[in-house]
């Protein structure tokens, strides 16, 4: 049995979606098992922060979305060691590196579940992901509404990552021996701008799309949406690094999947839907 955290976020569901159709066992953890749209061969269980041991009862491995441990991953940790986890497989964050700013709060959240889970007793395997592709979505509304996009730092340049290939390399983490104790560094293929993504999710509608620059400090809850204020400063300090900058690029989901990782034009192509009124 694998156990899979953040079960209807982007790469969980499409974990979950992937050990179903390889027809391995998965209980996939939802705060609203009525409302998660899982599909029918997973065990779907209502996550419950307080009461963790049926949670994890014939469980040999976990995938561990940080947030999703709720403010406590050394419970977490514990009670799925107490059950029989053997293996955990952490998604993290390309932001912890070396020579990162250890204070900034992504930062801060990663490095802290890795610590406990190097600490726990429990083989691990950590993922940290670059931009994902499905940060755009933040965009959404404003395409649904018309041509013109606003946003900040029309030139920042990342290599932006299709969620499924992150399942793609955590199944494979999960499934697969010779995982334990690796950190896998994962990114899109290549570098696009925000002002290149507009483009791109563009060119999928049959659109013409025009990115128009803000300044920072126009920034707010309307443009980010998802993204709590804490955190905010810190994600407006990354972009601004960015811009004009060559992002990693790593062959990770090639290496350990076989298949080239999908550019973000790729992307754009699969959730055209997600950008239509």
């Amino acid at each position: 049995m694998i156990v899979v955290t953040g079960a209807t976020g982007n790469v969980g569901r499409a974990l979950v979606e992937r050990l179903v159709a390889a027809g391995r066992p998965v209980r996939a953890l939802t705060r609203d098992p009525q409302r998660a749209g899982l599909p029918d061969g997973a065990e779907v269980v209502r996550f419950q922060p307080d009461d963790l041991g049926a949670a994890f009862t014939g469980a040999s491995r976990l995938f561990l979305y940080a947030q999703a441990a709720g403010g406590r991953p050394d419970a977490l940790l514990a009670a799925a060691r107490a059950a029989g986890v053997r293996h955990v497989v952490l998604l993290s964050s390309a932001i912890v590196a070396e020579g990162a700013d250890t204070t900034h709060p992504i930062y801060v959240m990663h490095a802290t579940v890795e610590e406990q889970i190097r600490d726990s007793g429990l083989a691990w395997t950590f993922l940290r992901p670059g931009a994902f592709a499905t940060n755009s979505l933040q965009w959404a509304p404003q395409i649904r509404s018309g041509n013109t996009v606003r946003g900040v730092y029309a030139d920042a340049r990342s290599a932006p990552v299709h969620e499924d290939d992150i399942a793609a390399v955590a199944e494979r983490a999960l499934l697969d021996g010779g995982h334990e104790g690796a950190v896998h560094r994962i990114t899109g293929p290549e570098a696009v701008t925000n002002a290149g993504q507009i483009a791109a999710i563009g060119r999928a509608l049959g659109r013409e799309l025009v990115f128009e620059e803000l300044p920072p400090d126009q920034a707010g809850p309307e443009l980010f949406p998802h993204v709590p204020p804490h955190t905010l400063q810190g994600l407006l300090k990354t972009f601004r690094a960015s811009v004009g900058s060559t992002p990693e690029i790593t062959d990770t989901v090639e290496r350990i999947t076989g298949t080239p990782a999908r550019t973000f034009a790729q992307w754009a192509e699969d959730h055209k839907a997600d950008f239509q009124a």
